[in-house]
Parts: C-alpha cells; structure tokens; sequence
C-alpha cells in the first residue's frame, strides 16, 4: 500500500502502473496495513510525514532517509549537528522499531535488478530491535538483495548513512 501527504487519488497512475496487488490509502492507513512501514520521504518532509500517522508505537518502520538537500549547485549534505541521521528520525517517531537500510543506493539502482556480477546486491541493516531487522532483512531477501547486519543503530547506522565511511562503498557491495 503506497500512500502520500495529498491523498489516494493521487496515486491512481503509480498504482495501475505496479499492478493488481498494489493500493493506495492515507499514510494511516498504509502504517496499519504492513508489517514493515517504510518512511522513504526527503529529509526536509521527516516531521509532516511523522505527523500523518497518530502511533508509530511499535511499529517496524524502515528508515532510507538521508540528510541531502537540493540546491542550485547540486545536493548537499544537511548539516544533522553532530547526530546521526536516525537518531532523528527515531526522536520523531515514538515508540517505532526503527531500522535504517536501503539508503545506499539511488532510486535507480533500487528498482534494477538486484543480481549483479554474480551474486547480489548487499543492503546494510543496523537498529536496536533483532525482531525488526529480521523482518526488514526478510523484505530484503525476497526483493532478491543480501540483507547485511551492521549492527545497532547508534554504531551500525553511523558506518553507512551519508558521510559514514561506507556510505559510498556500501552502493557497490555485492555478495557472492
């Protein structure tokens, strides 16, 4: 289930173009239906888009949202202030079973074909929650990636989200 911040309606093409088994609902309604929420908004859209859900406890919500901003010289790293970029997204969902993943990659990239060079496509996964990286590491694995655990959010999430020491080399890791 897709949703967006202007309504259903405004997804009737995106739907038809993904098939039978997708829908469109209100980000309510997408947050009830899953198991796994993913948050994939731009950074300046974090907290309205926190705001549309009314409980984000306990859910499993994965966190793809890097700190880049568009600007007229390009996109540009948004300075967090010395905190990783999950840590604040968690501090704007309370009570969410965070995971950060699939952030390493461009869209593009997303929606080739995971199979390359022989192997698969590596994903990163770092939280707190083993239940939720599970999950999210199942949603990788049937989407044909290589769930990779980094560990949790604080150290793992710091490796690879933008600026982190992998976060250019993990785009191009490929298991065998």
């Amino acid at each position: 289930m897709l949703a967006n911040s202007r309504g259903p309606e405004t997804l009737t093409s995106l739907v038809g173009e993904l098939g039978d088994r997708a829908t469109a609902g209100t980000p309510q309604e997408a947050a009830d239906f899953g198991d796994v929420v993913v948050l994939a908004v731009q950074w300046s859209q974090k907290e309205s888009a926190a705001g549309l859900v009314s409980s984000w406890e306990g859910r499993v919500v994965l966190d793809p949202v890097n700190p880049l901003r568009d600007t007229p010289a390009g996109i540009e790293a948004v300075d967090t202030g010395g905190r990783h970029s999950s840590e604040i997204v968690a501090s704007l969902l309370p009570g969410a079973r965070l995971v950060k993943g699939f952030n390493t990659y461009l869209y593009t990239v997303l929606a080739e074909d995971p199979a390359v060079r022989g192997g698969r496509r590596v994903v990163l996964l770092a939280g707190d929650d083993p239940d939720a990286k599970r999950k999210v590491a199942e949603l990788a694995d049937s989407a044909g990636f290589q769930p990779l655990d980094a560990g949790p959010l604080a150290q793992g999430g710091a490796l690879f989200e933008t600026g982190g020491p992998l976060s250019k080399l993990a785009g191009e890791l490929v298991a065998l």
